[in-house]
């Protein structure tokens, strides 16, 4: 993957997700790179309203790329390119996500230089898909509910689905993850957050910032 080596204007890019610290988390990344990457908007429920170069969206318990979220991204006419951002690299979300039309599909893993340079190839056209993570940590910087209590960003993905009603089927299906591990997380996460059920987990959950933000946070730190 190669990258321009000069750019006459910073890229815009607007954040999507459904909670505020998981776009905060990101747009703080971006930050250190804002002579090439300047963040337009942080969207939360939200469709994305300004213009903008490239959408990216986390994939933080939110549907994967076989969903219909993608394409309304792609649909919106202030959108220019979309790419997804996520720990997932099944087949076929990959696939599904190219054939809808995203420009890239990039890993959660990748250095912050890593992802502003993919992030650069994308504007300039090409369609950067990372290679397929292991175990890699996520990026220093990326941020969580949860995070502060000891939830690994796929815990807290797992809780957040819980807290927002989904059966464990329902959660397994949208993780790409078995039935089994799905179970053994949510066994982890009850004994990190000190409850005994699903009733005080969601509680819990509900307590402690798992519930979608809705909200829209334009002109990221005096971004255009």
């Amino acid at each position: 993957m190669t990258a321009p080596s000069t750019l006459t204007r910073p890229i815009t890019v607007a954040l999507v997700d459904d909670y505020d610290v998981v776009v905060m988390g990101v747009a703080n990344i971006l930050d250190q790179y804002r002579n090439q990457v300047v963040v337009a908007e942080l969207d939360t429920n939200r469709p994305v309203s300004d213009v903008v170069d490239i959408v990216l969206y986390d994939s933080f318990a939110q549907p994967e790329s076989d969903h219909d979220e993608i394409s309304v991204l792609i649909s919106n006419p202030n959108a220019h390119r979309v790419v997804v951002y996520t720990w997932n690299f099944a087949r076929d979300l990959v696939e599904a996500a190219l054939q809808q039309g995203v420009s890239g599909y990039l890993s959660k893993a990748l250095p912050a230089r890593e992802l502003v340079a993919a992030l650069r190839s994308v504007h300039a056209g090409e369609i950067v898909v990372s290679p397929t993570p292991g175990r890699s940590r996520p990026i220093t910087g990326l941020d969580w509910p949860g995070r502060g209590e000891g939830l690994s960003d796929r815990e807290s993905e797992i809780l957040a689905l819980i807290t927002q009603g989904l059966s464990n089927a329902d959660v397994a299906r949208l993780t790409y993850l078995s039935p089994n591990t799905v179970k053994s997380y949510i066994r982890t996460i009850y004994r990190k957050i000190g409850v005994a059920s699903r009733t005080q987990a969601v509680l819990w959950g509900v307590r402690n910032g798992f519930t979608p933000d809705g909200r829209r946070i334009d002109h990221w730190r005096g971004g255009p």
